[in-house]
């Protein structure tokens, strides 16, 4: 054994022994005097087995030696045949003395340098976290509101509303006694005293619109309410004068004017009630915005992400028909003013009063102040079975331009109402290579029927293939599989394709499969009709300036299909190519566009009933203004000429409150339009 392995076995190196190991040469010995002070000083290393050589004794020793060094202490090292050379033991400066802060010399400090800016990570999304977000605003917003007027309730108001309807039936049966010459003369001051009471009764009753009258007043804005408390005013003062004179005031015009305004403000809550009882309920908020030049040329609704203040901010929006009535109002006072003060100068100040009064009632007539509430009572009432409002009038107008409406598979048969009912192989093919054909075909053209038989391609467990040149057709799709050339579609496009159908294959609703012209298998499949689809595409069709726009590509949804289905006007749903549809399909709803509309649940009605929902309520606002509007004017015109020829007796209360009441029948008419959307 030589004394190589001895020093290998026994461990007792020394660093002479490791430098002439590795080729180096001895130390001097003033150098492996340190050394040995160093490993004096330092740990006693732990003893070792084997072939293993420890150093860190050394290494141990000379870190002690480094701490305990000053800032002037030196290491020297004496290389071999090299000139003696100072290395110093690098110290880190000492730290002097800190400036003031912001003092003149002063220096920010930076615990590390600065760098290339490196902008902040992406927050992640997380669903959770938007949902938490949507509750906090619903519940500052639209759940605070609805509690707020449920507080307030509407039950005191319809028995207002209730009580003032018998109180105005009772005046008006009083006139109509008087106008039928049916009451004697000794209880013709009874008869006064009790209109005037019932007048009275009716100011009582209607405080509330009374007082919101002097508000609006306040506020700079002139309302209906406003307005009726100049009636007020005139019919207690000529109700005064008919006490002297003992004829009958028109108390039971004024009693019908509170009755509906009354009527009125309990619609308009109701509304606003059921608005925020469909927001606070809300998991989701959908929103339907304007995109310009859609569909050849025309705009189109896109669907996207709805926000709470889209609705918050505008639904108290006022629209443009009360604005028009607004204006009118003032209008109307002057007139009326103007007519009291030509009959005064003409027949004295008692017949000045009268025809004052009579021309605030006839100027406005009772059916303006439902005119524009009902209307939207009778649609938010269908829109709140389908989780649904509309952005306030500015939704309304932006739903009531000729647009396209794109519609999607979710759309008409949304997830699990395609079903499939049974397959039916013919020929000699493996079944199996069928099912991985058709599952290859429709599953890249997509559809209602690619999750179906991607299913039973799961369960039969059978192989994917790619399909390469991949076409479709009227009614069908083509593709190359194994280069095999493979046809799916309905029975109208094999037949048409030239493809042999043997007897017994007729099937309503199935996908017919064919490989290399042969007829191959039969997927029969059964589509439920979704209320929900069935009512909003019914909805959509019926309506001309409005196209609903056919965005899928699935080769079953045929016009003749759909028609059949669900029993629409196929005509009206444009079908358009699928190099169109892939276009139209890029397009995204801008998150900086307008929301017209919400929905909070899933479906096609839900939006359907907003689009057509709108039409119907500006139509029907539009020509309840008109219609008030022509009402107030002809009436003036009546007071007007009659004072001109003296015949102003004419306008007795009998003549004024039959008046009011034909001219109610078309305007109740109109605000029935949004019950039929």
């Amino acid at each position: 054994m030589d004394e190589k392995e001895k020093l290998y076995q026994t461990g007792d190196f020394n660093l002479d022994d490791i430098l002439k190991e590795f080729g180096g040469e001895a130390l001097p010995a003033d150098a492996e005097e340190d050394i040995r002070i160093w490993g004096e000083n330092g740990p006693e290393p732990e003893p070792v087995s084997g072939d293993t050589v420890r150093l860190d004794t050394v290494a141990q020793a000379v870190r002690q030696q480094e701490a305990s060094a000053g800032a002037d202490d030196t290491v020297r090292f004496t290389p071999v045949e090299e000139p003696e050379e100072e290395v110093t033991v690098y110290q880190p400066p000492r730290q002097a003395e800190k400036a003031e802060p912001f003092s003149d010399s002063w220096e920010p400090e930076y615990e590390q340098p600065i760098g290339e800016y490196i902008p902040p990570e992406p927050i992640v999304f997380r669903p959770k976290n938007r949902l938490r977000e949507l509750k906090r605003k619903l519940i500052e917003g639209p759940e605070k509101r609805y509690y707020e007027l449920e507080e307030l309730g509407i039950g005191k108001l319809q028995a207002a509303v209730f009580l003032s309807l018998l109180v105005t039936l009772a005046a008006s049966f009083a006139t109509g006694l008087h106008h039928l010459n049916m009451v004697s003369p000794e209880r013709l001051r009874l008869l006064v005293y009790g209109e005037f009471l019932a007048l009275l009764l009716s100011a009582l009753l209607g405080s509330y619109q009374l007082i919101d009258g002097v508000q609006s007043l306040l506020r700079g804005h002139f309302s209906l309410n406003t307005l009726l408390i100049f009636s007020l005013l005139a019919s207690c003062v000529d109700s005064v004068l008919c006490m002297q004179q003992l004829r009958v005031p028109c108390c039971a015009v004024f009693c019908a004017h509170m009755t509906m305004s009354l009527l009125g403000t309990l619609q308009r809550r109701g509304t606003e009630q059921a608005q925020m009882d469909t927001m606070r309920k809300a998991i989701r908020l959908d929103s339907l915005v304007l995109s310009e030049n859609f569909y050849e040329g025309r705009p189109g609704y896109l669907r996207g992400e709805g926000q709470v203040e889209d609705f918050m901010d505008n639904y108290n929006e006022p629209t443009g028909p009360e604005k028009v009535i607004s204006v009118y109002a003032v209008i109307a006072l002057l007139l009326s003013l103007g007519c009291g003060l030509l009959a005064g100068v003409l027949h004295g100040f008692p017949q000045g009063i009268q025809i004052f009064s009579i021309a605030l009632l006839v100027a406005v007539p009772v059916s303006s102040h439902i005119a524009l509430s009902r209307p939207a009572a009778l649609l938010q009432r269908r829109l709140h079975k389908h989780g649904s409002v509309i952005c306030g009038w500015q939704g309304v107008r932006g739903l009531c331009r000729p647009a396209a409406f794109p519609l999607v598979e979710g759309d008409l048969f949304p997830s699990g109402s395609a079903k499939l009912n049974g397959v039916k192989f013919y020929g000699s093919r493996n079944p199996d290579e069928v099912v991985a054909y058709a599952a290859a075909v429709i599953g890249a053209d997509g559809g209602t029927m690619a999750p179906l038989i991607q299913q039973l391609l799961e369960s039969r467990s059978g192989y994917h293939y790619d399909v390469t040149e991949l076409q479709s057709y009227p009614g069908g799709i083509g593709g190359i599989v194994r280069e095999e050339a493979v046809l799916a579609g309905t029975l109208s496009f094999m037949q048409n394709m030239g493809v042999e159908m043997p007897k017994g294959t007729k099937v309503n609703q199935a996908v017919y499969v064919a490989i290399d012209g042969q007829l191959a298998g039969v997927f029969a499949v059964t589509f439920a009709k979704v209320k929900s689809a069935a009512v909003g595409l019914t909805t959509l069709c019926s309506y001309r300036r409005l196209t609903p726009v056919m965005m899928t590509g699935d080769f079953m949804l045929t016009d003749s299909f759909l028609r059949a289905k669900f029993g629409v006007n196929s005509k009206r749903i444009a079908f358009p190519s699928r190099s169109i549809r892939s276009e139209l399909a890029q397009q995204q709803a801008d998150p900086e566009s307008v929301a017209l509309a919400l929905s909070t649940k899933d479906g096609l009605a839900g939006f359907a009933y907003a689009v057509t929902g709108s039409r119907a309520l500006r139509s029907s606002c539009t020509v309840g203004t008109v219609i008030q509007l022509l009402s107030g004017i002809l009436g003036l015109l009546i007071v007007a000429a009659l004072i001109l020829v003296n015949a102003w007796d004419l306008l007795t209360p009998g003549n004024i409150l039959i008046y009011e009441l034909l001219w109610l029948i078309p305007s109740w008419l109109v605000t029935e339009w949004t019950r039929s959307v």
